[in-house]
């Protein structure tokens, strides 16, 4: 199988961690994440245990009855990175908005 450069590891870490921020707060498993990206489930279990080791992921290995996974893990997006995303998100929000605005204000004809 041929090498994956880091740019692009890095451009599919960035796709993991925008469907988990429209995902939050639900946890998601490796499998449904790889299937969402198209990708291998071992690839994309290794990139969330390096954005786990960057903080930007939570690792779930429990159910909701606190019974240990034995071969299956859940993620979220932490709380450091979602508050991020979520500010970035606002200020794109706000940006489009005020485009907008400016753009349906009548001009004015000095004549």
């Amino acid at each position: 199988m041929p090498q994956i450069s880091k740019e692009k590891k890095e451009k599919i870490s960035e796709q993991v961690l925008y469907f988990l921020f429209q995902s939050f707060p639900k946890q998601i498993f490796t499998s449904d994440i790889a299937r969402e990206l198209a990708r291998d489930e071992e690839f994309i279990k290794v990139l969330m245990l390096d954005l786990q080791k960057k903080e930007l992921v939570v690792k779930v290995d429990k159910n909701s009855e606190g019974i240990i996974y034995k071969k299956r893990l859940r993620w979220r997006l932490s709380n450091k990175a979602y508050e991020i995303y979520q500010q970035h998100n606002t200020k794109n929000s706000q940006l489009v908005q005020k485009t907008m605005s400016q753009e349906q204000e009548p001009t004015q004809n000095f004549e």
